[in-house]
């Protein structure tokens, strides 16, 4: 399923570089190509956790303009027309729309901060205002600057880079996300009853600002990366800086998240919910900009599971006769391969069963080994293994030591044990049949045996068996 295991590379200078497998290569590859497949996607897994209705849903895809608080008040006050001034003073980096030239400015910005994060009210204290002046110049003209050459204070940059972004057409998480952002902070654990509580649900809302990040412009996502991970450094030194976390959203959640062109009274009580928002932000940078994992599946599986289908010669492999016949052989594969495991099985079953019954036949006599062997014998099918395991002798009976048994055994038992011997003497059909097929073996052919030479065997056997009774029976009358 990989693209590709192995890098060749002819360039002997590149080969000791560490490879970067970046595991949002599908997630970009599909929000570049296929914007409208890419935002349907993640907005449909949006509104799964968060409640939109049809209105805030709208202006979340950009099917209608955002109604933001305070956009209808008449009331025009002092700071909201100073702002506006501001703003329309454009230029090429300050006040004007996003672009990656101006993030490739104010990146220096950023840069110079991480190197001086121990100064204490970072971001609070206010700068020189000539200074800043001087370096807002500077980066509008796109000059070079030499900001380690002590000419500027942590201060003056930290403030600068707050008015940067205040003085933007719009907020860096957008007029279309405001909405969003205020349910993504209302997202709350249950109880066991199903009510709702007061401690934040943070594995969703984690999941999802991780898809609302997602649909973000690139270069508001770019910079809102930069930015969300200085603040997190800053917070990480707050025993230098005496910068928390919350109170850096205090100082960030106006330029970044509110709406342009309103107050504090517009928002009213969505105050706290907005600073703690980015407070939660602050906090959890480092895992908001990886795209969950069930995107990055669909993004993979959108592309390599279109590739059966790209080229005609796939389409009449899939339509040939011999694919129809795919199904059954591998049924038939499967069923070998299920046999093989079935013989298998039984193959060990049988020989632990050997080794079993070995031991037991083994073991001292005892009455568990007596036990053991009767437990065998119940199932012999089953548990007693081949014929080349030895079978443990069958116990003989113990034979009266009465004087009367004796006297039994003298007078009665001479027939018995006669007859008992001539009946083992007489000649058993397996021998007869071995020296037959011997001597047809010998002769030939069966044409070649006469009937004479069958007769005069079968009597020289007899003779032999009379004389062997005679024998024992003097011998045995001779010792009475």
């Amino acid at each position: 399923d990989a693209i590709c295991n192995f890098v060749i590379c002819n360039d002997s200078s590149l080969r000791s570089q560490p490879i970067i497998f970046n595991p949002d290569f599908f997630v970009e590859k599909l929000r570049h190509e296929k914007p409208e497949v890419f935002t349907e996607l993640v907005v449909s897994n949006i509104t799964r956790l968060i409640d939109l209705p049809g209105a805030e849903l709208a202006q979340l895809m950009g099917e209608e303009d955002p109604k933001l608080p305070g956009a209808n008040s008449t009331a025009s006050g002092f700071f909201r027309s100073l702002m506006s001034l501001k703003r329309k003073e454009k230029g090429v980096v300050f006040g004007s729309p996003l672009t990656e030239e101006g993030i490739a400015q104010v990146s220096q910005l950023i840069e110079y901060l991480h190197k001086n994060l121990r100064a204490e009210g970072l971001f609070r204290v206010p700068g020189n205002s000539i200074r800043q002046q001087i370096l807002k110049d500077a980066l509008n003209s796109g000059t070079d600057i030499d900001l380690d050459s002590g000419e500027f204070h942590s201060n003056d940059v930290a403030t600068l880079l707050k008015m940067f972004l205040g003085e933007l057409p719009e907020p860096l998480l957008t007029h279309k996300h405001f909405h969003a952002h205020l349910k993504i902070a209302d997202l709350m654990l249950f109880d066991e009853k199903g009510n709702k509580t007061s401690t934040p649900d943070k594995e969703r809302q984690i999941e999802a600002l991780q898809l609302l990040f997602l649909i973000l412009p690139a270069p508001n996502r770019s910079l809102l990366k930069l930015l969300l991970d200085l603040l997190y450094q800053t917070a990480k030194k707050q025993d230098k800086n005496k910068m928390s976390a919350h109170n850096l959203a205090l100082m960030f959640a106006p330029h970044i998240l509110w709406p342009r062109n309103v107050t504090a009274n517009d928002l009213q009580e969505n105050i706290t919910k907005l600073n703690n928002g980015v407070t939660f932000m602050i906090k959890h940078s480092q895992k908001l900009f990886k795209a969950p994992a069930y995107i990055r599946e669909c993004a993979r599986l959108h592309y390599l599971g279109s590739r059966a289908h790209t080229s005609k010669d796939d389409l009449d492999l899939l339509t040939s006769p011999s694919s129809k016949e795919l199904q059954p052989l591998k049924s038939q594969k499967r069923s070998r391969l299920d046999t093989c495991h079935q013989e298998e099985t039984q193959q060990r079953t049988e020989e632990a069963l050997k080794e079993l019954f070995r031991h037991v036949h083994n073991m001292p006599d005892s009455a568990k080994k007596k036990k053991l062997i009767r437990q065998f014998n119940k199932h012999p099918t089953a548990l007693i293994p081949g014929s080349d395991v030895p079978t443990s002798p069958a116990p003989r009976r113990t034979r009266s030591r009465s004087f009367s048994g004796l006297i039994k055994r003298k007078v009665l038992g001479t027939p018995v044990i006669l007859e008992r011997k001539s009946r083992d003497a007489t000649p058993e059909p397996e021998r007869v049949s071995k020296e037959n097929v011997h001597l047809l073996q010998k002769c030939g052919s069966p044409a070649h045996v006469s009937q004479a030479k069958l007769k005069s065997l079968e009597g020289r056997k007899e003779e032999s068996c009379r004389r062997m009774r005679a024998h024992l029976l003097s011998k045995d009358s001779s010792s009475l």
